[in-house]
């Protein structure tokens, strides 16, 4: 395949992506959402914040600098 034939390709497959979003976002819109607004009432929201925690050992940092 050509760099050019590989480029339209890239081309018309963004197109295609663009298109399919913009559906998405107008199918959203006739169903009365607005889809760019966060849901700020969601059980996801509502979620009590903790200490993030260290992956490999699942010990939570204190949020204080450690000393030498």
């Amino acid at each position: 395949m050509s760099n050019t034939t590989a480029r339209a390709r890239a081309g018309q497959d963004r197109a295609t992506l663009y298109n399919e979003i913009t559906d998405k976002i107008i199918a959203e819109l006739e169903a009365g959402r607005v889809p760019w607004v966060q849901p700020w009432g969601t059980s996801a929201a509502k979620a009590p914040l903790a200490m993030p925690k260290n992956a490999s050992t699942n010990r939570q940092y204190s949020g204080r600098k450690e000393r030498d």
